[in-house]
């Protein structure tokens, strides 16, 4: 494997004892390891990480705005610029991790928005805090495509719903922990504080990572029986793919109306998940009233019925696909369900209760979470295997293109009405959308032959 020289020199002369070479593996015998869900638990710790470190500007924002003198559509702009060149960076993050693997590709990822992360608490100015949210937004832009990578080498079909459901539910934890952390962090020593403990520990992880991880041939810790369970789907996946296939390009993937419809509903549900990485703190303290103590114990509802969605989507998919249904009619289903569901975002505008709106709200979170395991399905579903990376990178790319308008839309019209109630109409009419693109713009996944 040509990624595999590059990621790991020197360590891939030999398979794993007990591993014949190429994926034509002999019945092995004895107990198979587990080591592929190691690396997606690391997956899940980088998620945690990146998402904590993206939305605990959101949460410590309204208090920043005090010392920084920043004006509501200042505010929009810094919560939008991390988008910005987090779409940017998606095109040539994935082909990168293509050709030099997860594990360089990550990691530097990991170890370039520690560095930003921890410059936050240096920024004194606008213009300051600006620029190091443009910075975080190029470090972060290689995790997701990582881990698609990741589990594309490392899982067979049948199982990659689980491990993306378990990587994914691993940006929720950090967008539901982030708000208490990040509130208590604030109580006791300043919002100054956050960004330099959340960039130790971004640091500690690439040390771990880079020590851990390697292609599935070059672990010394995976025996012949999970090898052979890796790969046991290789020949089905690959009898569905032109012998061509390897050699394409993204220029030939955006042929295909699949791929189109995957970029337009996957921009609609982002449009709405960025809601609660932005605005949704704001919303509670500015709409509802919220304190910061109540900010920090009730804010973190939405977040934690959203690592629940991300669970459903990976144990509903991976049973549907166990009861025989297509994958076509599994991944759409998820995907225009959760949409769908979704929507009920645009409902809290019509009670006067706060506890009412964050039931509303935790369902709609729970409904998208739902939703995008199956969205970063695709890639490894419709992609040939070394275009994985690339295929997750351009997707990830239109999809921040509308994470980067949203906080500037919402903002804009929360500014313009002095509500937040039709922003929260808007972004449910935009989930309706996404459910109409996933469910008439795809009609088939499966792998794409170029």
């Amino acid at each position: 494997m040509v990624e595999q020289t590059l990621q790991d020199p020197g360590t891939t002369s030999a398979p794993p004892a007990g591993a014949a070479s190429g994926t034509a593996l002999s019945a092995p015998t004895g107990r198979s390891t587990r080591i592929r869900w190691v690396i997606a638990g690391f997956c899940f710790a980088g998620l945690a990480i990146n998402y904590i470190d993206r939305s605990a500007l959101s949460v410590a924002l309204p208090f920043m705005s005090q010392d920084l003198s920043l004006t509501p559509t200042e505010q929009g702009l810094i919560l939008s610029a991390f988008s910005w060149t987090y779409a940017v960076m998606q095109l040539p993050s994935g082909w990168l991790i293509d050709k030099l693997g997860a594990r360089i590709m990550f990691g530097a990822s990991v170890l370039l928005w520690s560095l930003f992360t921890g410059l936050t608490t240096l920024a004194g100015s606008f213009g300051a805090l600006l620029g190091v949210r443009l910075g975080l937004g190029i470090g972060e832009a290689g995790a997701y495509p990582s881990s698609a990578k990741a589990v594309s080498q490392w899982f067979p079909q049948r199982e990659r719903g689980g491990a993306t459901a378990f990587y994914d539910s691993g940006a929720r934890v950090g967008s539901a922990l982030a708000v208490p952390i990040v509130a208590a962090i604030i109580g006791l020593f300043g919002w100054h504080a956050v960004f330099v403990i959340m960039a130790v520990l971004g640091v500690l992880w690439v040390i771990g990572w880079y020590a851990y991880f390697r292609t599935p041939e070059a672990h010394r810790s995976v025996n012949a029986a999970e090898l052979a369970h890796i790969h046991s789907e290789d020949d089905v996946e690959e009898s569905r793919v032109e012998a061509g296939a390897k050699n394409g390009r993204i220029h030939d993937l955006l042929r295909y109306r699949t791929v189109w419809g995957m970029f337009a509903g996957f921009a609609c549900l982002n449009f709405v998940v960025t809601f609660f990485l932005t605005w949704f703190p704001s919303y509670l303290v500015e709409e509802r009233g919220f304190s910061l103590l109540k900010l920090g114990f009730f804010g973190v509802i939405p977040g934690l019925t959203a690592i629940a969605g991300s669970w459903a989507g990976g144990l509903v998919g991976d049973a549907l696909l166990a009861r025989g249904w297509s994958v076509t009619r599994t991944r759409k289903t998820c995907l225009v369900a959760g949409m769908l569901a979704s929507s009920v975002i645009a409902l809290a505008v019509v009670t006067s209760a706060a506890w009412l709106a964050l039931v509303l709200l935790s369902i709609s979170y729970f409904s998208i979470a739902f939703a995008i395991v199956s969205v970063w399905c695709l890639p490894a579903d419709v992609a040939p295997k070394d275009q994985v990376g690339t295929l997750g990178g351009a997707q990830n790319f239109v999809a921040n293109l509308a994470s980067a308008a949203s906080p500037i839309v919402i903002g804009a019209l929360a500014g313009a009405t002095g509500s937040f109630v039709v922003p929260l109409v808007v972004t449910g009419g935009v989930a309706v959308l996404g459910a109409l693109s996933f469910g008439l713009l795809i009609r088939r996944v499966e792998p794409i032959r170029v």
